[in-house]
């Protein structure tokens, strides 16, 4: 293990995406991180597609860098046992719903008598309180009534959601940005007590869109979708090129309009009074957007490119994965690395963000077989006897 993280135990025994996103992406940072799944069943996100000889891809990738046991704490051997392990951990991170583990006699006072200075992240679709705290939470009603599919589409089509579900990474990001702010707490404070994060998936997705609650609140405005233009900025859209490949142009300030400008050989277009400055040239988008989508329609995406790049404009082409493994950029930065998988021997997938010069996370594994880590587990880490362990299984407590 390795990382600025390296030392910090945290305990996963939450399902899908969202919340074992943000336990992974610690795990990223050198966290020693135990994900606890059900036994014999295991987390759900074990049957998401794609799949290669029956095994789950996306699982290898969302729950990299972990070491996996099972405990079933409705039994009240797990739920003992899970009391003896929480004392040596310094993260808890959970999704049920609001209320469960209370139910189960772990409330956040039981668990702070056990461990003092416990962090609990609890991530749902609402948060813990609120007429809609007992609702199921999916990354598609959070991005729904989060707000970003209503302005997410061509104007006169349907609300569109994105190809990958957005809101659990989204959530999952926050998820550890608040786990890292309670420990900084910590670090300010060693006698600092324990701290309980309440996550509310959709208020994330909301925290993300800045400027649509605002302009609301002052100025009545209800954002529509605009399809590809920016609806702050012109010229901006996606373009098609002469050989059928797809450029994405951006650049709100006067320079860079100036350069992309320059680079379709229209530099007289910062001196006509219409696009002199942003708010304008945003008035006036769809005449540039006409202007610049013809001169890249007329060209390849190799003669778009070097032009773009002579003047120092903004654009850049829109990738499919194969071209994102072959871009000498990704390839040169190893953005994609090969990790150790114990069924296809090694695997590719996205390195750690951001890089830390003097201490860099890294990916040291994928996900694994459920329980694989047990008796490493209970038997080494937590100091369980052969015949203990034995009876847990007899019990289905592991």
């Amino acid at each position: 293990m390795s990382g600025p993280l390296t030392g910090l135990k945290v305990l996963d025994i939450a399902t899908i995406i969202a919340a074992p996103t943000c336990a992974t992406l610690l795990a990223d940072y050198g966290a020693d991180v135990v994900k606890m799944e059900l036994p014999g069943k295991g987390d759900g996100a074990r049957d998401f597609p794609p799949f290669k000889d029956g095994k789950s891809l996306w699982w290898k990738a969302i729950n990299r860098n972990k070491q996996f046991i099972t405990l079933d704490m409705r039994v009240p051997e797990g739920l003992a046992l899970f009391k003896r392990m929480i004392a040596d951990f310094d993260v808890l991170v959970e999704n049920f719903r609001p209320g469960t583990l209370d139910r189960w006699g772990l409330t956040r006072e039981v668990l702070w008598d056990i461990q003092p200075r416990l962090v609990i992240l609890r991530a749902t679709g609402f948060g813990q309180t609120g007429p809609y705290r007992n609702r199921p939470g999916f990354a598609r009603l959070f991005e729904a009534m989060g707000g970003l599919t209503y302005i997410t589409g061509e104007p006169d089509g349907e609300p569109m959601h994105s190809g990958y579900p957005l809101g659990d990474a989204i959530g999952g990001l926050f998820g550890a940005v608040g786990v890292l702010a309670a420990l900084c707490r910590r670090i300010q404070q060693p006698d600092a007590p324990g701290e309980e994060i309440d996550l509310s998936m959709t208020e994330a997705m909301l925290r993300l869109l800045d400027f649509l609650p605002i302009e609301h609140d002052q100025l009545g405005t209800v954002r529509e979708r605009s399809g590809n233009a920016n609806q702050y900025s012109a010229p901006a859209a996606v373009y098609r090129s002469k050989d059928g490949r797809y450029v994405s142009l951006s650049g709100s300030t006067n320079p860079l309009f100036a350069a992309n400008a320059r680079a379709i050989n229209r530099p007289d277009l910062p001196a006509d009074s219409r696009f002199s400055t942003n708010s304008l040239r945003v008035g006036h988008s769809k005449e540039l957007n006409a202007v610049f989508a013809r001169w890249i329609a007329e060209n390849d995406l190799e003669t778009i490119q070097n032009a773009f790049e002579r003047e120092g404009g903004t654009i850049a082409p829109v990738y499919s994965i194969d071209q994102i493994f072959s871009d000498p950029q990704m390839i040169a930065r190893e953005a994609i690395v090969s990790v150790p998988d114990a069924d296809f021997g090694s695997v590719r997938m996205q390195n750690v963000v951001p890089r830390f010069a003097r201490d860099p996370g890294q990916v040291h594994s994928t996900a694994g077989a459920l329980g694989e880590h047990n008796h490493a587990f209970y038997t080494g880490r937590l100091g369980l006897s052969e015949a203990e362990l034995q009876h847990l299984h007899a019990r289905a407590a592991v």
